[in-house]
Formats: structure tokens, C-alpha cells, sequence
């Protein structure tokens, strides 16, 4: 028995946890039940674990530069504030789930492996619930299951004293969340990649479905009655031809936007090694050039998006690949659920740094209000939420209509997160240890759910599983014929479309 828990224990700890391994995992699984050669599968593992890795490094360095101007903005301000950023909220269950609770973070991952199963179980049983995509990034996993495991003990707090009923509770929600909101993202995410086979798994599904109806309904081309003039379409008179040029465009920008900020901030503080300490960055020397400092960092942005894309298209091939052995034999009609930034290699690259920079307006514009109106708790925006939530969903809305709907949808999705995370936050205790997940469906379906959940009780509790697993059916019911095959054959699904296109005319 010990051997099979410390069987568990490693697997649990360096696979479920760890985004690379996990999805290394499913690849060898994949290429195991399609009978591939060993060197063939060996090969597919380790280049899908390396992508995995590639795509860490920027992602991990566009947080990591980001850190220093964050810190600068909170210190220069004299703002106590909440952080919105999924390692700041992971950070804050930590700090406070025994304290307000009295329990232990460690029940947060077996919530984490039961949720997983769950997913699992809706994924295999697809016919019935009509869910099609397994969530595969570990650490948003991770993450979602620490802010869960706060939110759904401050709305039913008489689980407290029933551990068994209080992880099968938290389970079921958060595993029909995984399920459901990942299969919400499959049609955005084919039409995208035009069938490259995968949905997206991380902090805004509902975001990403949201934000391609509205770009559709308010600004997509009704039929061929509307022109839609897409970022990459943009004729830009001389030198602003430039911005054509993806690493180019995201250099001038944030090279703009930041350096602004950084000067506003001043050398003093990115020279000071006691506020290096405080908030985790490395303080600069004072005889270094502080222009060419805030030009590096600025550049860093450009040079970290490169590296980022540059793991997906090394891992996404191999994965998707392999899947279809998994779904052959073990999970029918299914793709995998993979990070949004997985998403950055399609579509329109320029469209990632607008969406991004309209989310951050947004964002700024949200938080001043907040300070105007003397709000309780002020938020402070956080990389990764106003990056990754905001350049998705405007890759998403400018292939549905343009670049009106890139612009204007992550506008308001900044606007959301802001506010949204500022109620929420502040109304279960996470503010006060500094730190919330602060995403889009953390800011808007959680706080619904917690809500519903808080005053109906477990009425509440069937009211939130009910709802999402009705998702699937209504979708699935909007057109039986095509939903299986657009994972399955998207070519097929294409020409199915077309016919139903015809057929109305």
C-alpha cells in the first residue's frame, strides 16, 4: 500500500501538477494506444514536453517583466490593494484557508484530482452530456481549485464540518466547470485554427465564448451585409506599415505604453534593493542607464510573445496528434483543452497585442473609478489576467468582426475584471490577504455561482450543476449534426456549414 501511495504521491506532484509532464503524459498515452513505433513515440513525448516548456519560458517571462512595473505602480501610489493574478490568489487561499476556515491547503489538490475525474467521466460518457474536451493545464488547474475550494466553503459554510460531502461538492461544480467551459471554446478555437483540434482550458472560457457572440452579433458581417475590415487587413499609410509586422508592432507598443509607466515611476524605485525584496524583483545598479533599462524591458515583451509561440507550434502538432489515440480508444469525439496561449499561433498575431492593450485601458480606466468612488477594495491589475484574458478574447472577436470587436470587446472584458474582482474579493475575505485569480470567469460565473450558492444553499448548489450541464445539450441541440463532427472531421463540418448556409438562401 505505501508503494502505491508514493506512486500516487510522485505522480500527483510531478505529472497532474505540472503542465509539460501532464501533457507529455497524454501524448505517450496517445501514441501508445495508436501502436506507434517507440522511437516514434519517444519522439512525439519529448518534443511535446519541450514545447510545453518553451511556451513556460515566455510565459514565465512576460509575468517576470511585468513584476518590477506592477510593484512600481502599487509603491508609487501608496496603494494597499488586492492583486488580480492567478498566482497572487493562489497565494492569498494559502495564506488564509486556515485562519478563516480551519482547514488545510492540501485538501485543495484532492479536490483538484476528484474534479479531474469527474471531467474525466463527462468527457467519456460525451453522448450523453455532450461535453467533448478534457482539461489539460495542470497548473490552472491548480490554481482555479485553490479559489474554488475558498469560494464554495464561504457559500456553504455548514460543509465545514463534513469533509467527504464537502470535497464531492466542490468536485462535481468544479469539474462540470472544466468539462463544460472548455466545450464552450471548441467552435471559437476551430474556426480559428481551422481545425487544428483543440479548445482552450484556462480562466476565461466563458469569456472566449462571450466575447465571439457578441463580435458576431454586433459586428460580424450579417450575411455578407456588413464589411468587416480585420486587424491584418489594415492599410496603413508609410511608416505605420510597420505595425503589419507582429514583433515589430508589440516592440513600439509596449515600448510606448510601458516606458511611459516606468518613467512615471522613476529610477528610484527600480534601484531600490529593499523594495526589490518587498516585491520579488531584482533591483538595478544606480550606473545603469535607466532609458536603456526601461527600452530592455520594454523589448523583453516582444522577445517573451516570440518565445511563447514559438512553444506552441512545437507541442500543439504532437498533441493533437496523439490525442486522436486517446479519443479513439478511450474517449470518443473528444479534443484536448489546452492554455489559451496555445491559441496565439493562429489568427491574427497583431490582434494579440490590441486585445491586450484595450483590456489594460480598461482595466486603468476600472481602477481609477474604483479610487474615485472610495471604494473599500482597490484592485491592481496583474499581468497575466489583463494579458492572457484580453489578447484571447480580441484574437477571438477580431476573426468574428474585426478590429471594432478587438478593440471594444477587451475594453469592457478589462472594465469586468476589474469591478467583478473588486466585489468578490472583497465580499468573501481574499482581499485581505492581497490576492485574487481575478480573471474573466473568475469575475463574472464564479461570483454568480458563489451568490447563488451563498443564499439557496444546496439548491443552489443543483441550480449552478444544472445550468452548466445544460450548456452542452442547448448547443448540441442547436445542431445535432454537426456538433460531433466539427472535433471529428472538421473539412466535413465546413461543407456542412456551407449547405446549411445554402439551404437558408
Amino acid at each position: 500500500m505505501s508503494i502505491l501511495n508514493a506512486i500516487w504521491e510522485f505522480f500527483a506532484n510531478y505529472i497532474l501538477r505540472q503542465a509539460p509532464y501532464m501533457i507529455g503524459f497524454i501524448t505517450l498515452l496517445g501514441y501508445c494506444l495508436m501502436g506507434k513505433k517507440w522511437y516514434d513515440t519517444l519522439s512525439g513525448t519529448l518534443k511535446a514536453i519541450i514545447g510545453m516548456l518553451i511556451l513556460n519560458v515566455g510565459s514565465g517571462g512576460l509575468t517576470s517583466n511585468f513584476r518590477p512595473i506592477l510593484a512600481g505602480l502599487q509603491a508609487r501610489f501608496n496603494l494597499t490593494a488586492c492583486v488580480i493574478d492567478p498566482y497572487y490568489g493562489q497565494n492569498a487561499v494559502t495564506a488564509g484557508v486556515e485562519e478563516t476556515f480551519g482547514k488545510g491547503f492540501s485538501q485543495a489538490m484532492t479536490l483538484l484530482l476528484i474534479a479531474f475525474i469527474v471531467n474525466i467521466l463527462l468527457v467519456r460518457f460525451n453522448k450523453i452530456t455532450k461535453c467533448r474536451t478534457l482539461f489539460t493545464t495542470g497548473h490552472v488547474q491548480v490554481q482555479q481549485a485553490a479559489t474554488a475550494y475558498w469560494l464554495i466553503m464561504f457559500a456553504l459554510p455548514g460543509l465545514l464540518d463534513n469533509n467527504v460531502l464537502l470535497m464531492v461538492v466542490m468536485a462535481v461544480i468544479l469539474g462540470a466547470y472544466w468539462a463544460v467551459g472548455s466545450n464552450l471554446t471548441v467552435k471559437p478555437m476551430q474556426e480559428l485554427s481551422e481545425g487544428a483540434g483543440f479548445a482552450i482550458a484556462h480562466q476565461q472560457m466563458f469569456g472566449i465564448r462571450l466575447g465571439y457572440i457578441v463580435a458576431d452579433k454586433l459586428f460580424g458581417d450579417k450575411g455578407g451585409k456588413r464589411e468587416v475590415k480585420k486587424v491584418g487587413e489594415l492599410e496603413m499609410p508609410g511608416f505605420f506599415s510597420i505595425f503589419n509586422e507582429n514583433m515589430v508592432c508589440t516592440a513600439i507598443l509596449m515600448t510606448f505604453f510601458f516606458g511611459i509607466i516606468m518613467a512615471v515611476i522613476g529610477k528610484p524605485f527600480f534601484c531600490d534593493p529593499e523594495m526589490a525584496a518587498a516585491y520579488g524583483f531584482s533591483a538595478i545598479p544606480e550606473s545603469q542607464n535607466f532609458v536603456m533599462y526601461c527600452l530592455n524591458t520594454c523589448l523583453n515583451f516582444a522577445v517573451y510573445l516570440a518565445i511563447l509561440q514559438l512553444g506552441v507550434r512545437t507541442f500543439v502538432t504532437e498533441l493533437t496528434a496523439s490525442f486522436q489515440g486517446i479519443a479513439d480508444k478511450l474517449l470518443p469525439a473528444s479534443i484536448p483543452g489546452v492554455d489559451c496561449a496555445v491559441c496565439f499561433g493562429f489568427g491574427d498575431a497583431n490582434a494579440v497585442t490590441l486585445g491586450f492593450l484595450a483590456g489594460l485601458v480598461g482595466q486603468l480606466i476600472a481602477i481609477a473609478i474604483l479610487i474615485a468612488a472610495g471604494s473599500p477594495t482597490i484592485i491592481i491589475c496583474g499581468f497575466v489576467p489583463v494579458f492572457f484574458d484580453n489578447a484571447t478574447i480580441g484574437l477571438v472577436a477580431n476573426e468574428k468582426g474585426g478590429i471594432k470587436a478587438c478593440l471594444i470587446i477587451p475594453f469592457f472584458s478589462g472594465m469586468i475584471q476589474v469591478f467583478g474582482a473588486a466585489l468578490i474579493a472583497g465580499w468573501v475575505g481574499l482581499a485581505k490577504y492581497g490576492g485574487y485569480l481575478g480573471m474573466f470567469d473568475w469575475d463574472t460565473v464564479w461570483p454568480l455561482f458563489t451568490v447563488i450558492m451563498r443564499y439557496l444553499g444546496y439548491i443552489g448548489v443543483a441550480i449552478v450543476v444544472i445550468a452548466l450541464l445544460a450548456l452542452p445539450q442547448i448547443e448540441y441541440l442547436k445542431d445535432p449534426e454537426g456538433y460531433f463532427l466539427i472535433t471529428e472531421d472538421y473539412d466535413a463540418y465546413v461543407e456542412h456549414v456551407a449547405q446549411k448556409k445554402a439551404k437558408r438562401k
